[in-house]
């Protein structure tokens, strides 16, 4: 079994960034075959990786492997002319959470900051549901093709989200200035999520954007409103190209 997954931009178009997907509890790298293939066929390199194993024990350990694990990820991306630029780190759940609190650690030096984050599903405090898989998948996603990748993929571990987030990682989370531009990602129906939180996250940071997705749940990447995140994503790594400044000004409507 290979380390990760990856997505290429379709052949004859130069690749205009690299994203690294970090999945979330439970999840698999298959979890995130549909948004993969999405960004890549819109000329982006991707790559998925294993979700971060998180030791409540050890959450400094388990950041520096982690940390170690993503370096050797954006490395092994390296074509002839080197990884393509800006690099991005896409986080879901406590994947977001790992990402976050790598990137409020004081000791990681510029030369290994990605260019940017995305934020998407980050729990909060009392951030877990207990249930039978029903109610798993009702807090996960309404979007049927998703409920049954989850379903049919054996490597998903049912009952995930009922695991506590480590308080101390969390903590580091929440608490992180990352010192590059971050997309945060949430839906409006997700159960897991602190908006108060998150919305304080976004106004303390330099460069942070907070998406709220009407009607999405836990699995706001996979949700039934997938093609219009995978879009806000696109924009987002658009305007991180064109030096922060967005490439389409809405200047009159009527909606």
């Amino acid at each position: 079994m290979t380390e990760y997954t990856d997505h290429y931009a379709p052949d004859g178009l130069r690749t205009r960034a690299t994203v690294v997907v970090v999945p979330g509890r439970g999840e698999t790298r298959a979890t995130y075959a549909r948004l993969g293939r999405r960004l890549a066929a819109d000329a982006y390199r991707v790559r998925v990786v294993d979700a971060p194993d998180l030791d409540a024990d050890d959450v400094a350990g388990s950041l520096t492997r982690f940390g170690a694990r993503l370096t050797t990820a954006v490395e092994g991306t390296a074509a002839e002319d080197g990884t393509v630029r800006p690099v991005v780190l896409l986080g879901a759940d406590t994947g977001a959470v790992a990402v976050a609190a790598l990137l409020g650690r004081d000791e990681i030096p510029a030369a290994g900051l990605p260019d940017a984050v995305v934020l998407a599903g980050l729990p909060g405090h009392a951030a877990t549901t207990a249930g039978p898989w029903d109610e798993e998948l009702d807090a996960r996603t309404s979007c049927p093709a998703h409920r049954q990748t989850l379903t049919d993929d054996a490597q998903v571990r049912h009952g995930t989200l009922g695991d506590a987030v480590p308080d101390t990682l969390l903590d580091a989370a929440l608490a992180a200035e990352p010192a590059v531009p971050a997309l945060l990602l949430v839906g409006d129906a997700d159960p897991l999520a602190d908006r108060d939180s998150l919305a304080g996250i976004a106004k303390s940071l330099p460069r942070a954007r907070l998406s709220v997705v009407r009607g999405a749940h836990h699995d706001v990447l996979n949700d039934v409103q997938h093609r219009s995140v995978a879009a806000e994503i696109v924009t987002f790594l658009e305007t991180l190209r064109n030096d922060f400044v967005p490439v389409i000004a809405v200047e009159a409507s009527t909606w």
